[in-house]
């Protein structure tokens, strides 16, 4: 078991995450930090860690969060039977490696498979716990394309899943990247046919402060930040971000998939009246009435 971990300017919160790892009751694991360009003390709350567990330094691309991620997934050395992705600001609970690796055990060894799982959304003092959404869909490709459903903080994959994400994330970082690893990789695995399982049960306190890149996803004012976000187009930038990472691995696609991801792309250039039969064709869903109705707001405004 590797666990790969993108750090920048993480101090503050590292101490607390890697303690969370030593207390993991699935103990056989190593440490793969690619760090950024910190100019805090990370390096040295790493290196105290480091001291008395298994941990290997990479040096980031600084290029963003993403590219950190896809970066330090090229880089595993090794063959790990089950890769894990962390932040740098979390806590895991005790049991977050044991429940993912129980649920990929369930399924074939040569069929790719990722797992994720839901959170306890906490302030920055681990206070407040708060669950994160339920989704009443299974995963599948055709939500995948429009939303992603589980975070990278909570993934795992199996060694048929990583090693497929390994050789994909050379061919993204060659366009660019995908706006984010973990929706991208929810894409890849869902897309070439792999198994994706979300378990509902929380794996981790997912810590909510002003660093954060993305906070929790309820509520009213997490409703009006996704409208401005569809409006201002942010939306629009990230699916294509998704789709130039996507059609460099096209190949790794089954075949209805890659016709579905043809389709979608001719669905978003199409004029108004074709572009939304189009998408009632497509069959694409995000998951509850709010996503689905945000969904179809973007597709009316070309801003899908």
């Amino acid at each position: 078991m590797t666990i790969v971990m993108a750090v920048y300017d993480g101090a503050e919160f590292l101490a607390a995450q890697m303690e969370s790892f030593a207390g993991q009751t699935h103990r056989d694991w190593d440490l793969v930090i690619s760090d950024d360009g910190s100019t805090d003390d990370s390096d040295k709350v790493i290196a105290e860690f480091a001291a008395t567990h298994p941990v290997r330094m990479m040096a980031g691309p600084r290029a963003g969060g993403t590219m950190n991620f896809l970066s330090a997934l090229v880089g595993i050395e090794g063959e790990p039977d089950y890769v894990a992705f962390s932040d740098q600001d979390d806590v895991w609970l005790p049991e977050r490696l044991a429940h993912g690796i129980a649920a990929l055990a369930s399924v074939p060894a040569d069929r790719p498979a990722l797992y994720g799982s839901a959170t306890w959304i906490v302030e920055e003092d681990l206070t407040n716990p708060r669950r994160s959404p339920t989704f009443p869909h299974p995963p599948a490709f055709r939500n995948a394309l429009v939303q992603s459903i589980a975070g990278g903080n909570t993934m795992l994959l199996n060694r048929p899943a990583w090693e497929m994400a390994r050789d994909a994330a050379v061919e993204a970082m060659a366009v660019g990247g995908p706006y984010m690893h973990d929706w991208w990789l929810y894409q890849l695995i869902s897309g070439a046919g792999g198994t994706v399982l979300r378990d509902n049960r929380p794996t981790l306190l997912y810590r909510q402060h002003g660093g954060n890149i993305f906070g929790t996803n309820r509520g009213r004012k997490a409703i009006k930040a996704r409208l401005k976000q569809v409006w201002r187009g942010d939306l629009k930038a990230w699916v294509d971000a998704n789709i130039r990472a996507l059609d460099a691995s096209r190949h790794r696609l089954t075949e209805e998939n890659q016709r579905l991801l043809a389709a979608f792309v001719d669905m978003r250039r199409a004029g108004l009246l074709s572009r939304l039969r189009g998408f009632a064709g497509l069959g694409l869903w995000r998951q509850g009435r709010v996503g689905q109705a945000m969904l179809w707001l973007a597709v009316l405004l070309k801003k899908l």
